[in-house]
């Protein structure tokens, strides 16, 4: 039992440590979730400032190329200005010419004329001829000065007609540039002029490699052994080289007058089995497909209905869903180390248990075997215990067999041998009346 007391009215209460734990999990649980909140908030913050940022750019962009096709108009207005004044130019100095070629030929009239009235000699035949050659020389010169205008009037239509075209193709360019950005605009795309998104998404965390991501991995996907590949990996380690998070990503984009219109769910599954090749905990798909959709436009997308850990975002949102996985990562690191420990602390428990069974088998088996002898060895004593009896019982009876051999031994007297015997009595009675006389 523990005891705790109300902060509140400082009353003191009893609770099991069942319930104590219980009400430690929910206050962990609940100030995991506010962390969560909070970094979600904070995301959130980060996703819209990095949005006005971006605002901000495309509207210097929009008013860079607004200022670069003003220029481009201005110097086709110059240019046009200056072909309009040398067409002038051009028709004053013809119209110049005729006059002065019109005032010379009337100058050669006038003294033709004079000639003529001054020399009344000349015949009238003569006269004529001379006029009609006049007059033929003029309708010539007249003809030919009048083609000549035409000509020029014919190629200065026709270059103001080129420059005209040329001009409205300008125009239709820098409207349809405009549009584009502003369509750009309006569907929050990041992807620069004459870059790509692989590059631009690569610069983005660059940018913020030295302050953001110290301990970060994020390279591209060159491992291609598993038949596949995805475009880049990211991986965080905390100081003791502990990986915190990983992400696959994959960048999509299309040209915005292709013809071929794919869509994000044709690339979810090939990313989530890239993912688990090569063992990352998350997958990201960067897309600008379906550029008008609502749902794609309208932030951070999760699909993990559809395939594990799995998300598909805009652009701009590269580096937020980074910060905001790593960051949920972290919250979760004690934990991970906790159950890592419990679990190495499990294995151990399994393994001390494996290596008794083991033990216990090994000398199960070595205790059969001493058994086994144990038992031959006892078999055998009593082969030799047996054996030995016989033995016993043998020289027993050789006991008994000597024994009564002794006691019949010490039965025997020379009375006795010499009974029934007169020779070898008188013998002995001899030898015995001998030894009395010695003595």
């Amino acid at each position: 039992m523990k005891d705790i007391k109300c902060p509140s009215c400082g009353k003191t209460f009893r609770i099991d440590p069942k319930s104590f734990e219980e009400i430690l999990l929910q206050i962990k649980d609940e100030e995991f979730n506010k962390q969560i909140n909070d970094r979600l908030i904070l995301a959130e913050e980060d996703n819209k400032k990095a949005l006005e940022i971006q605002k901000n750019e495309y509207k210097i962009k929009l008013i860079e190329q607004s200022r670069i096709k003003e220029t481009e108009i201005q110097a086709l207005e110059s240019k046009l200005n200056v072909a309009e004044e040398k067409k002038i130019n051009a028709l004053n100095e013809l119209k110049n010419q005729a006059s002065s070629k019109i005032n010379q030929l009337n100058n050669e009239l006038y003294k033709l004329k004079y000639e003529i009235k001054n020399q009344s000699i000349i015949s009238e035949l003569s006269l004529k001829n001379k006029v009609n050659e006049a007059v033929s020389y003029l309708e010539k010169e007249n003809s030919s000065l009048t083609n000549s205008i035409e000509k020029i009037k014919l190629e200065q239509s026709i270059n103001e007609k080129l420059i005209e075209e040329k001009f409205k193709s300008k125009i239709s360019e820098r409207d349809l540039t405009i549009q584009e950005l502003r369509e750009m605009k309006s569907r929050l795309s990041t992807k620069m002029v004459g870059e790509t998104l692989e590059i631009h998404c690569e610069t983005q965390f660059n940018l913020y490699r030295a302050t953001a991501f110290k301990n970060s991995y994020f390279e591209k996907d060159n491992d291609v052994s598993s038949g596949s590949k995805g475009d880049y990996i990211f991986r965080e380690f905390d100081n003791n080289k502990i990986e915190i998070v990983s992400i696959m990503f994959e960048m999509k984009n299309e040209s915005i007058n292709g013809t071929n219109k794919r869509k994000n769910e044709d690339f979810l599954k090939e990313l989530d089995k890239d993912r688990r090749q090569k063992s990352c905990e998350y997958a990201v798909l960067v897309s600008l497909l379906e550029p008008d959709s609502e749902l794609y436009n309208a932030g951070i997308v999760d699909v993990s209905h559809r395939f594990p850990k799995m998300y598909v975002i805009r652009p701009q949102f590269f580096l937020p869903i980074i910060s905001l996985l790593r960051n949920a990562s972290m919250e979760t690191l004690k934990y991970k180390s906790q159950i890592d420990l419990m679990k190495r602390e499990n294995y151990d428990i399994t393994n001390f248990e494996s290596t008794l069974e083991q033990f216990k088998s090994a000398v199960g088996k070595n205790v059969s075997l001493a058994k086994d002898r144990f038992n031959d060895a006892i078999s055998e004593i009593d082969k030799s215990i047996n054996h030995l009896q016989k033995t016993k019982e043998a020289l027993i009876l050789s006991k008994k067999h000597l024994l009564s051999a002794d006691s019949k031994s010490q039965d025997l007297t020379v009375k006795k041998l010499t009974r029934n015997n007169p020779t070898m009595k008188k013998k002995f009675n001899d030898i015995n009346n001998f030894e009395d006389e010695v003595a």
